[in-house]
């Protein structure tokens, strides 16, 4: 099978099935009269049996193992970060598909192929010697809120820190494009990454495509980017080349970038037709996910209880503040409850400023009370979508962009 155009019924992230801990089938992770290891037969793997479909969480069914391993590889933003305009690499939200591949800046290259005039073959150093720039990207992972729905898609369980705001700095995808030169049948460019695994019994590299309109735009400009906040990747971002798509969910991003191929059909690879869909049952083809939706996140004020991240603050003002972003168009308010949505008012926003795909600040005072309060805040963008204080459920557990709600104990 080719990967390049493999499809197989899953609806996104990891999972595996109910029951199991991602032992080969037909064993318990030990082999009899063994220690900490498994049986061993001749018979080559199956992968479909390893690697299934997505699936939605029973009635009672808490966090399992897989989950849980998940979310100790992949982490997301200290709500407390969000008072740096630019997040620290190490801070910033990671969600890594199947593993971090090693990776030498020095012997690493980049093919642009396909439909094109010129393929071209670029080392780090060619990369290096075009024209730069450097935007300012909000990024969101797509599955951000999966884990406040229920039923639960069983995946990647993120509440609301999936997020993170860069410098990234590279050369102009269009730039690329336009020194291969794309034919005029061309009408997608698919993206590689090195990370390989498998997903829904089909083994891969992380692929993803976007139409040439997107790939070529002005605005937003897709970055080939070879630093981060002015320092080279690391690892876990990509190190030493990625794709940054402004405005889009993360899973655009490709890490690892190794290849763009020019295409005259449309790509129809697992992560691409399959995976990073709204769909309500898993045989409907699902609509794809694209851009942002807005979404406003508050630091949690006062201080924590170690276990149930209660707040806890004193009576008197209070500052309440965050950020708030959308990819769709730039936001241009947020509102702000005490009172768990029942009643709102208007904080103030911070300037667009020239970061056009970044967060945005915002910040009121709250006069606490004693007693114990909900706080909530929303963000409405340019086209006037406001964001929900419930979110319509769908199968995968994306685009989940639910108002946070915190609680607060005021004494």
């Amino acid at each position: 099978m080719n990967p390049m155009n493999a499809v197989n019924a899953m609806d996104g992230e990891p999972t595996h099935p109910a029951g199991t801990t991602g032992t080969t089938p037909g064993t318990t992770g030990a082999a009899t009269g063994t220690t900490g290891t498994t049986s061993v037969t001749d018979e080559p793997a199956d992968l479909a049996a390893i690697s299934a479909p997505g699936r939605v969480a029973g009635p009672d069914e808490g966090i399992g193992h897989e989950e849980l391993a998940l979310a100790a590889r992949n982490h997301g933003l200290p709500l407390e970060a969000l008072r740096y305009d630019v997040t620290p690499p190490g801070l910033h939200y990671i969600l890594v598909h199947y593993d971090i591949p090693p990776a030498d800046a020095d012997t690493w290259t980049l093919t642009v192929q396909g439909r094109v005039g010129t393929p071209l073959t670029l080392d780090m150093a060619a990369l290096r010697s075009l024209p730069k720039v450097t935007h300012r990207v909000t990024m969101e992972c797509a599955g951000n809120g999966r884990a406040r729905l229920t039923p639960r898609p069983v995946s990647q369980p993120w509440l609301v820190e999936a997020v993170g705001t860069a410098d990234w700095t590279g050369v102009p995808l269009r730039t690329l494009l336009a020194e291969a030169g794309v034919r005029p049948d061309a009408v997608e460019a698919v993206f590689t990454g090195a990370d390989h695994g498998v997903e829904r019994g089909v083994e891969q590299d992380y692929r993803r495509s976007l139409s040439l309109a997107d790939a070529t735009a002005a605005d937003p400009e897709v970055l080939v980017a070879y630093e981060m906040n002015g320092a080279p990747l690391p690892p876990q971002h990509g190190h030493p080349l990625r794709l940054i798509v402004p405005a889009w969910y993360g899973m655009a991003s490709v890490k690892w970038l190794t290849d763009i191929t020019l295409t005259d059909t449309p790509f129809t690879g697992c992560q691409q037709a399959v995976a990073y869909r709204y769909r309500q049952s898993p045989d409907e083809p699902g609509e794809p996910i694209t851009r942002i939706a807005p979404r406003a996140l508050m630091i949690p004020p006062g201080f924590p209880d170690f276990m149930s991240r209660t707040r806890v603050v004193r009576p008197g003002p209070v500052r309440l503040e965050g950020r708030a972003w959308s990819g769709r168009a730039p936001v241009t308010r947020v509102e702000v409850s005490t009172d768990d949505g029942t009643s709102w008012q208007d904080a103030g926003l911070a300037p667009p400023g020239e970061h056009s795909w970044s967060w945005r600040h915002w910040h009121t005072t709250w006069t606490a009370e004693p007693g114990r309060h909900v706080l909530t805040a929303r963000a409405t963008d340019a086209e006037g979508t406001v964001q929900p204080l419930t979110q319509p459920w769908n199968r995968g557990g994306f685009g989940n962009n639910e108002v946070q709600r915190i609680t607060v104990a005021c004494a």
